[in-house]
């Protein structure tokens, strides 16, 4: 059997001591066979744990005696009987093989063997031998020395299932399989919890007198699997793997914790069942979002942070680095799509455009893999971000590398950012994304590394790695390679169980069996002393995880917020090629979800990019649009794509990528760019203008007439003419006049505010004082000839005191009007302050004044 994910682990209480196994547990109805590879035996033993086996069901144990009918044995369950059609069909194949084997002219001299294996018309039995027959776990039939010495190879072909829902998992575990052997770093991650649980016996602080036990089970990547392998931790089936009698007393009893799984989607079917428990699962690898949802996973805690963060980091991520237009592909499983789901959400609160978004899984056919390939060939966005299973990633690179794309600036999420395989694909070097944290573990290599054969033969798993790794044969082993002679040193070993340097996820692992440690000390145990009698529950085992609170050895900080997840800290990697050609992993940043706002997120080391460049790849649908233009949406297209439009006359816009343009003031407009305003030119008659000069000559030489008029007035004041024409009006119009004449000065020469103020106000009330006086004597001369008619007293209303009160009258309307104007501010200042303030048509007043005058 071999890993082919990440290890379940559950925590027992009394220093059991076990291995990876896949327990079995199923009804036999159906059968399932392979073709045995050429030179083996077809004898087949009479014993068969597969189909003489307990059922355990209902709580009741029966025990069932078998007919053994030829060399082929099948179980009869407690409910169901055999399936004789089943049997039938199954020993056709035994027909065919025997005649086969008789013939000369095919396979002369070869000897077909073959193992016939029951599925139980049940899907997780059928995957479960799918990868026994892919990794040459030997059949439980064999009892003869026949075959043994290839009964742990695999398989060349397999026949069957019957049905076709078997068939479909069947097939596609195969074809992902490829017969590979089992995931040395998942081998890796699953003695890291071996690690600290002897790490953990041997401290007196902790747990002191308590020794911890374990169980190692292997969910196969499958859901199936990990659902069964969950219900017998729940239930306290034993491990088949325990060749110790130290924990044999409570290995029946139900687990009180469980560290896993690696995958998202069966830690969600894990955790739905072990939340009904209340058996506390704790995950090293589990991502996904959904799982901090407590009302649908009361149970679960994770030691990785959520996928929430790492979509928020990577949208601010592209944010920062001025990429607006962006693909998406991820991979099509709950992790891949919460994830996605997070960051598009966080990217569309940046003001992020996404292209494409594609899914794609390793099983789907190969025709979708194709159609998310081109996508991304024919794309025009520079930048993709890759929420992908490190398998899914490197499926799509094998796609890719056919034809190749243009340079693309990958970001990448946790799972496949920091994995080491990956690096031989030169596409994306350049990359950069968020990993966990590198860690140093004391004492974990050297753990690793103490392993010896004889220690190997104690494990199935260990066994398979050994031969796996020296491609030799243990002793006792039934492989078909040489045998190892001792000479094999796992120090020379380069392969992902030795490597150390990379400290990741395994560092998960580590402090996820810590907390459960730390829990169940803070239930049993006080400061210094732990009562070995005391009886607990996994419900209290739950509660005290909420609260713990601790500094692992190698410095990593472990607490739960309420959703069970941990503080969010990544650090940014970026795939920089060194001077050998070779990339490697570089930690350029880091992002730390416990700072304050806007301060998670920082850069300490200089980034290099697609092709070896250091300035930053662009990535946009539309360039930005510059000063004095504004953007207009394309129809039918993101908000990233638009088109730059100049603003409109007496418009400007003075930043980049402006949604609108702003009018000018009123005195003020734009320049040639249209980016700013500029004062309007100020123009004037100067003292040296022709217009000046003969204005000036006109002004003075009216000015001196009314003067010379008037001293002619006075000098003949007493005479009867002067004295007939009210001298008092008299003298005041040529007064006004002289005024009037001399108010046009002040509209020559540079425009000052008291300049501007002086000449609207002396020429307004100087005009209406000449007009009022004109009108006052025109009505005097009016009244004179009505005057005549006998018995007529029209004159005692136009006296000299009615002319002087109707010019005063007159005169003070137009200062009242006109000395508002007068205290030193900007005109237009004034004018507004004036037109809030006065009545609706208020200001048409003066003019109104002066027009009704002028007529009259």
């Amino acid at each position: 059997m071999a890993l082919h994910s990440s290890p379940m682990l559950d925590l027992a209480g009394d220093g059991l001591y076990g291995l990876p196994t896949l327990p079995l547990w199923a009804e036999p109805s159906r059968v399932m066979w392979a073709a045995w590879p050429p030179g083996l035996a077809q004898g087949v033993g009479p014993s068969d744990p597969l189909l003489g086996r307990k059922i355990i069901r209902n709580s009741k144990s029966a025990l069932r005696k078998y007919r053994r009918n030829s060399v082929v044995q099948l179980s009869r369950s407690t409910i169901h009987g055999m399936d004789f059609r089943e049997l039938h069909v199954a020993r056709a194949m035994e027909f065919t093989t025997h005649e086969i084997n008789k013939r000369t002219d095919l396979l002369p001299g070869i000897t077909l063997g073959y193992q016939i294996r029951d599925p139980c018309a049940s899907i997780p039995m059928a995957i479960k031998l799918a990868y026994q027959l892919a990794n040459g776990v030997e059949s439980v039939f064999n009892h003869t020395d026949s075959r043994s010495k290839s009964a742990s190879a695999a398989v060349p072909a397999v026949i069957g299932e019957s049905g076709s829902t078997p068939s479909v998992s069947m097939a596609r575990l195969l074809v992902s399989l490829e017969f590979h052997s089992m995931d040395f770093r998942e081998l890796r991650i699953a003695r890291a919890m071996e690690f600290t649980t002897h790490e953990i016996n041997n401290r007196t602080d902790l747990l002191p007198g308590i020794t911890l036990g374990y169980q190692i089970r292997d969910s196969c990547a499958a859901v199936q699997m990990s659902i069964k392998a969950t219900f017998q931790l729940a239930n306290g089936v034993e491990s088949v793997f325990n060749d110790t009698d130290s924990c044999s007393k409570s290995a029946s009893a139900a687990v009180p914790a469980v560290i896993g799984e690696s995958g998202s989607t069966p830690s969600v079917s894990m955790a739905r069942l072990l939340g009904l428990f209340g058996i506390p699962q704790v995950s090293h690898y589990a991502t996904c979002t959904c799982l901090s949802d407590k009302l649908q996973y009361p149970a679960f805690f994770r030691t990785i942070p959520s996928d929430h963060h790492q979509a928020a980091a990577l949208a601010k991520l592209v944010k920062h680095f001025g990429w607006t237009w962006i693909g998406a592909v991820r991979s099509d499983s709950d992790y891949g799509n919460y994830g996605m789901a997070s960051f598009l959400k966080a990217a569309q609160e940046e003001g992020i455009c996404v292209e494409y978004s594609e899914s794609y899984y390793r099983t789907q056919p190969r025709s979708k893999l194709e159609r998310v390939a081109n996508v991304i060939r024919r794309s025009t966005a520079r930048v993709i971000v890759a929420f992908l299973a490190a398998t899914e990633m490197r499926v799509l690179m094998e796609e890719l590398a056919r034809q190749p794309p243009p340079h693309l600036q990958w970001i990448g999420s946790e799972t496949w950012i920091t994995q080491q395989d990956l690096l031989k694909y030169n596409m994306c070097a350049g990359a950069i994304g968020f990993g966990i944290p590198r860690s140093v573990i004391p004492g974990f290599r050297e753990f690793l590394l103490d392993l010896s054969p004889a220690q190997a033969l104690k494990s199935p798993l260990l066994t398979e790695f050994w031969e796996s790794s020296f491609s030799c044969s243990l002793k006792g082993s039934s492989g078909g390679a040489r045998e190892c002679n001792g000479s094999e040193d796992i120090r020379a070993l380069q392969n992902p169980y030795t490597d150390t340097s990379q400290l990741r996820i395994t560092n998960m692992v580590y402090k996820a069996t810590y907390a459960i440690a730390h829990a169940i000390h803070g239930v049993i145990c006080n400061d210094t002393q732990c009562d070995k009698s005391a009886k607990f529950t996994p419900w209290q085992i739950l509660s005290q995880l909420k609260r713990v609170n601790f500094t692992t050895k190698n410095g990593f900080q472990v607490t739960f917020d309420s959703n069970g997840d941990p503080v969010a800290i990544y650090e940014l990697i970026n795939w920089q090629v060194k001077k050998d050609g070779l990339i490697d992993f570089v930690t350029i940043g880091r992002y730390d979800s416990s700072k304050p706002r806007g301060q998670e997120f920082s850069i300490s080391n200089a980034i290099i990019w697609l092709g070896g460049q250091t300035e930053v790849p662009v990535s946009v649908c539309s360039e930005s649009c510059p000063p004095g233009t504004r953007k207009a949406v394309q129809k039918g297209k993101p908000v990233c794509c638009y088109d730059c439009i100049p603003c409109a006359e007496g418009e400007i816009s003075n930043k980049t990528d402006s949604l609108n343009c702003v009018q000018c003031p009123h005195d003020f407009w734009p320049n040639v760019q249209r980016d700013s305003c500029l004062p309007k030119p100020v123009e004037f008659l100067s003292w040296d203008d022709t217009l000046s000069i003969i204005l000036t000559v006109f002004s003075i030489a009216g000015a001196l007439i009314s003067a010379c008029v008037a001293a002619v007035f006075c000098k003949h004041k007493t005479s009867p003419i002067v004295r007939a024409n009210n001298s008092e009006l008299s003298f005041l119009l040529l007064f006004s006049l002289t005024l009037c004449f001399l108010c046009s000065l002040t509209f020559i020469g540079q425009p000052s505010e008291w300049s501007c103020m002086l000449r609207h106000t002396a020429f307004g009330i100087t005009f209406v004082l000449c007009i009022s006086c004109v009108l006052g004597k025109t009505m005097v001369v009016l009244m004179a000839f009505r005057a005549t008619l006998p018995g007529s007293d029209v004159m005692k209303w136009f006296g000299p005191p009615q002319q002087r009160l109707s010019v005063l009258t007159f005169t003070l309307i137009q200062v009242k009007k006109n000395t508002c104007l007068w205290p030193p501010h900007k005109q237009d200042e004034i004018v507004k302050v004036l037109r809030s303030q006065e009545p609706p048509g208020a200001h048409w007043i003066p003019y109104g004044i002066h027009i009704i005058l002028s007529k009259v």
